[in-house]
């Protein structure tokens, strides 16, 4: 049984797992993120796999970066999170792990783990929209990644919903992930919160202090009843619903898969997007309606998209 390992590179952490053809994850090991340093973020990738060959013959390594990959998966043109600019990352690692490498964006990677092993699994086409810090993207077509013309498809956290609308990191304003996402939801919270009654529970969960109120916070209080945590998480369901229908305008896939830590408030955020899917999505009543599911792999599923790609 031919094994690969995938490698999932953040800001903070790299996991690295070596992924059988069933996409189970036989063993993994985690390093610290060097993010500052570009040669010193290929060191550790190159040690985890190194470290994971010593029990396990592998064939393959597939690292999938948060950043804009090139067409022929082996340049980081840009990461905004890491310090990859023009990167010749796939050269790099082949040399220190003396492998083949594959380079792809996170969220294409994670779109792939779940079309083979997870929610995609029954369907030739699947958007995953991944909701965490921002908003991710990865689309499958017709049973293949589609990635576009420069290798930077579907970064659909940076669609304009709001002319004029919040500052984002990437230069726009009014991106979607400023408003659904869960730096959208904390941001707004926070500025809320300090002065409001209907946050004085939340505010309390936070020692009283605004700055430490954390997503996760939210979340919680949201899960048992707090009318204003719910409402707040209730708002990022409705932007995410909409956006999700504008892409259906667009691509038409068969299905969408939520993932990523806002997804695990499941039906606070599930049930507000579908409605608000339901109630933007053009021709409404008269087409057929894709399902939006939730994401079945967690945080795993970058890692063995990314080991899956590199096995092909």
């Amino acid at each position: 049984m031919a094994l690969t390992i995938g490698v999932d590179v953040g800001g903070t952490k790299i996991a690295a797992g070596v992924v059988d053809e069933s996409g189970v994850i036989v063993e993994h090991v985690r390093r610290k993120s060097p993010a500052t340093d570009p040669h010193k973020m290929q060191e550790a990738i190159a040690d985890a796999v190194a470290d994971l060959c010593q029990r396990h013959e592998v064939a393959a390594v597939g690292v999938g970066a948060a950043g804009f990959i090139d067409a022929a998966r082996s340049t980081v043109l840009i990461a905004p999170n890491l310090a990859w600019r023009d990167e010749p990352l796939r050269a790099e690692l082949e040399r220190l792990t003396n492998l083949p490498v594959v380079v792809e964006n996170d969220a294409n990677a994670a779109a792939w783990g779940e079309f083979q092993y997870g929610a995609g699994h029954d369907v030739d086409d699947l958007l995953l929209v991944t909701v965490g810090t921002g908003v991710g993207g990865g689309l499958v077509l017709d049973g293949e990644l589609y990635r576009g013309a420069f290798g930077v498809a579907a970064e659909i956290g940076h669609m304009r919903v709001m002319p004029n609308g919040r500052q984002c990191g990437c230069g726009q304003l009014g991106c979607w992930e400023q408003y659904a996402s869960g730096n959208a939801l904390l941001r707004t919270v926070r500025e809320e919160a300090e002065g409001s009654a209907r946050a004085a529970a939340l505010l309390e969960r936070a020692g009283g202090e605004v700055e430490d109120i954390t997503g996760q916070m939210i979340t919680a209080a949201a899960e048992e009843g707090d009318a204003y945590a719910m409402e707040k998480v209730h708002e990022i369901g409705r932007w995410l619903g909409e956006g999700i229908a504008t892409l259906a305008a667009i691509l038409d896939p068969a299905s969408v898969a939520l993932g990523g830590g806002v997804a695990e408030a499941g039906d606070l955020v599930m049930d507000p997007a579908v409605d608000a899917f339901r109630q933007t999505l053009t021709g409404r009543g008269h087409r057929p309606e894709l399902e939006i599911r939730m994401a079945q792999l967690g945080n795993a599923a970058g890692l063995v998209g990314a080991a899956d790609l590199a096995r092909r």
